[in-house]
């Protein structure tokens, strides 16, 4: 895939385009702060939910947890896991892609570019969640959490090194597409090219200005522009 050399500039040819999942791909990540609140207040723990975003952004699960443990001194109830994942289960039941996503999926696919998804979701929710917003089919068996580098989840580079790999293409000619700091730290690390998508309309806890210091290429705020700058758009 060469990119397109006009507009803001992104040149090079690259193999493989990687991209995260919440907030980039499926809009889940309001749902899903949502549902993280509201049982943490019920077991002892109020959060303002803008708060709770800032801590949680980009992080794994286990992650969050031990976050909530370092900043706050607070520990799991035995009923707060069972809770929290049942409610996650009904949240993702219904979940709908990022505007254009699929388009610049199908994009991709057209023109014979391969893709894969590295997330941070546990493998169930990430399936669970590409199959509700529709992309299950288009991704195919590339999507990837951190179990299948030993947990090691962003900030770490091995997810994306990983992906990259089983898509046959060489990291550093690849492209991810991250929201996060955390997500483009990775990115970064692994030796990709990092594009930042802030699709208008949702909350980004991490603003352009935070993406850019950890590495960014550029960035975008919808999967229009992400298409335009791709080059998979006709004008």
């Amino acid at each position: 895939m060469t990119a397109p050399t006009d507009g803001p500039a992104l040149t090079g040819t690259f193999d493989a385009v990687l991209f995260d999942l919440d907030g980039v791909l499926v809009d889940s990540e309001a749902l899903a702060a949502d549902v993280w609140v509201r049982t943490l207040a019920e077991h002892g723990l109020p959060l303002a939910l803008n708060d709770f975003a800032h801590l949680a952004v980009g992080q794994t699960f286990p992650n969050v947890l031990l976050r909530l443990g370092d900043l706050h001194g607070w520990t799991p109830t035995d009923a707060f896991l069972p809770t929290l994942e049942g409610r996650f289960n009904a949240a993702f039941e219904s979940l709908d892609a990022i505007e254009g996503a699929r388009d610049t999926l199908r994009g991709l696919q057209d023109r014979g570019v391969p893709f894969a998804v590295g997330s941070n979701s546990e493998r169930g929710r990430l399936h669970m969640k590409l199959a509700s917003a529709g992309l299950a089919e288009l991704v195919g068996v590339h999507a990837y959490d951190p179990s299948w580098v030993g947990g090691r989840g962003k900030p770490e580079p091995d997810l994306y090194a990983f992906a990259a790999a089983q898509l046959g293409a060489d990291i550093t000619r690849c492209l991810v597409i991250e929201d996060s700091v955390p997500g483009a730290t990775a990115g970064v690390r692994a030796g990709a090219t990092v594009i930042g998508l802030l699709a208008t309309g949702h909350a980004h806890p991490d603003d352009a200005a935070h993406l850019l210091a950890a590495g960014v290429r550029h960035v975008v705020t919808s999967h229009a522009q992400l298409q335009q700058l791709l080059g998979l758009t006709t004008t």
